[in-house]
């Protein structure tokens, strides 16, 4: 390898005249800032990263650990989030590391990396309530960024879609349709956005005059396969329901596959929505209505966040509480109208 001391020699300045010319610093003529790096690029010179970041004590790399209700980051969803952190984080000349929980001690994963100063922040995904992530990483004031809201907290910085806005929509169609029993096919409610996207459909039925059936209300998984399964009891209930709203795309998918099984004709016998609006939603079976969530530029932008919060930090940056108001994204969806209802 070319080192800083044989680009010395070459054009007769010292190690330190060449480390400083090659980071364009101040102190440094232009014109030796031009003849060394000219000579490094003609010799080959790569730069010994590691031994810059232990320097200044950064890994000038960010974590992202796929959850545990994830299954990994098969699901088309993380692959669009995934791909927007990876895009951002790499415009800014940042590395990504991308983990997977355990599910015996999920932080034990964060512990590592923090030890091992092998990040300098997370990205976090499907917040909980009373997060034990964000009481682990806020208590050793390590830097992250959220994808998804944060409960008891105006500082910490995170986007998310307006979850109670986007089922107002939902339910605001379903209804103009004629459909009075809706039912619900959630995650764990323990996960943020379930909870406030089934106390959005909860709000606005009853702004609506109507009630939504505690029968028909189903918390599951996050899959296609609870979906279907949980499709399949809601259809054998005396008295079904006429409109299920997924509350992702994939738990709509199978709900879709499980009425079909049944001969009913989806968008007349049966509406199915979901959420999310990932690329197979407008290619399915009938196409799928649901909510458009933006989530490759929702990688990038908690990305940004993330990494500004980092920069902060690294200079000692203290921003008064109105400021970081203004880092928790709320964003207003869109509702795509299509042949599932």
């Amino acid at each position: 390898m070319v080192t800083l001391k044989d680009i010395g020699h070459k054009v007769n300045r010292s190690v330190t005249t060449v480390s400083r010319a090659l980071a364009g610093c101040s102190d440094v003529s232009p014109d030796t800032i031009l003849i060394v790096r000219k000579a490094a690029e003609e010799m080959g010179y790569f730069p010994n990263t590691l031994a810059q970041r232990l320097q200044k004590q950064s890994a000038d790399t960010i974590g992202v650990i796929a959850p545990v209700s994830s299954k990994g980051y098969a699901e088309s969803f993380f692959c669009e989030f995934l791909a927007g952190i990876g895009e951002e984080a790499s415009n800014q000349g940042i590395d990504l590391l991308v983990a997977y929980a355990q599910e015996e001690d999920e932080l034990s994963n964060y512990r590592k990396l923090i030890s091992g100063r092998r990040v300098d922040g997370f990205i976090l995904s499907r917040t909980l309530r009373d997060d034990p992530r964000v009481q682990f990483l806020n208590s050793l004031q390590f830097p992250f960024a959220a994808f998804g809201m944060i409960e008891g907290t105006s500082s910490l910085p995170y986007v998310e879609e307006d979850g109670e806005y986007a089922m107002g929509l939902v339910v605001e169609h379903l209804v103009s349709k004629g459909h009075t029993r809706i039912a619900c096919i959630c995650p764990p409610l323990s996960v943020l956005f379930a909870a406030k996207r089934l106390s959005g459909v909860q709000a606005k039925m009853k702004q609506l005059g109507l009630v939504l059936d505690p029968q028909l209300i189903r918390e599951g998984s996050f899959d296609q396969k609870d979906g279907y399964e949980q499709t399949k009891s809601l259809l054998s209930l005396p008295n079904p329901p006429t409109a299920i709203i997924g509350f992702n795309d994939i738990i709509a998918f199978g709900a879709i596959n499980a009425a079909k099984e049944q001969g009913l004709k989806i968008g007349k016998d049966l509406a199915v929505t979901g959420f999310d609006d990932i690329p197979m939603a407008s290619m399915y079976r009938p196409a799928l209505t649901t909510i458009r969530q933006p989530i490759r530029e929702i990688g990038k932008m908690v990305t940004k966040l993330l990494l500004d919060t980092i920069k902060e930090k690294n200079a000692g940056i203290v921003l008064p509480e109105e400021a970081l108001k203004d880092r928790q994204i709320l964003l207003k969806p869109e509702l795509i109208i299509r042949k599932s209802t």
